[in-house]
């Protein structure tokens, strides 16, 4: 599936700079890679408050909806080291995620430059690219780190990465699973891309407010296939 919502531009072909989230949009949702990386960090918010599994997984959806990330909560909270939940929770199994080369073939083919923009940090997207088979195939990885904690979908975030990259907004396009995440891109002008699901993916991990899927001005296009959506680009 490729949609174009009413009110997006005809046409990509202006874009000079490519940003991509990394998890569940360079790799599919249905691999589960995260799934792994959320009971990992429901058995930190475990760990460091006490609580039980259905209390510390209650207060880890509600930080992660209220700050962005359960990260950015657990630091404003309870003073967390970000370092250590990153090195904890990124502890995990990457095999699931199989190598992609129409994907990595239709990015590389991409007029300009290629960024990713992710609330994971470098380590994790790196390991993920390298099973993908692009692990040289970006600009930069700006990752939560770099962003100094402050996630996406905060405006901060955006606002950094485009100013130490250069980044002219309007020549510049953003890809995300989450919808949320777009609004702030839209408002400062770059195209927009949401990278969803298969309508039939399911996961008792995932809350239904996770995967709703945005009517708003703010997503562009709609694509279950970014392979195919970057080769066919409008």
């Amino acid at each position: 599936m490729n949609q174009m919502s009413p009110l997006a531009p005809h046409s990509l072909s202006h874009i000079t700079d490519w940003v991509f989230d990394l998890d569940n949009t360079l790799y599919p949702r249905t691999c589960n890679l995260f799934a792994q990386i959320d009971i990992r960090i429901t058995n930190y918010v475990m760990d460091l408050t006490k609580l039980d599994f259905e209390a510390a997984r209650l207060l880890q959806k509600t930080y992660y909806r209220d700050f962005g990330t359960t990260l950015n909560g657990l630091m404003h909270q309870h003073k967390v080291d970000p370092d250590h939940f990153l090195n904890t929770v990124h502890a995990i199994d990457y095999s699931p995620v199989d190598a992609h080369p129409d994907l990595i073939d239709a990015i590389r083919a991409l007029p300009g430059r290629k960024f990713i923009l992710t609330n994971g940090d470098v380590g994790h997207a790196r390991s993920v690219l390298k099973r993908l088979g692009g692990d040289d195939l970006f600009e930069h990885v700006h990752d939560i780190r770099a962003m100094t904690y402050v996630p996406k979908p905060l405006r901060q975030a955006y606002e950094g990465f485009l100013t130490l990259h250069n980044i002219d907004p309007a020549a510049a396009v953003m890809f995300d699973d989450l919808e949320k995440n777009l609004v702030v891109p839209h408002e400062l002008g770059m195209s927009t891309v949401h990278v969803v699901a298969g309508a039939d993916f399911v996961h008792e991990q995932i809350d239904a407010w996770e995967m709703a899927r945005a009517t708003g001005p703010h997503v562009h296009h709609i694509t279950e296939d970014l392979a195919r959506f970057l080769r066919e680009r409008p």
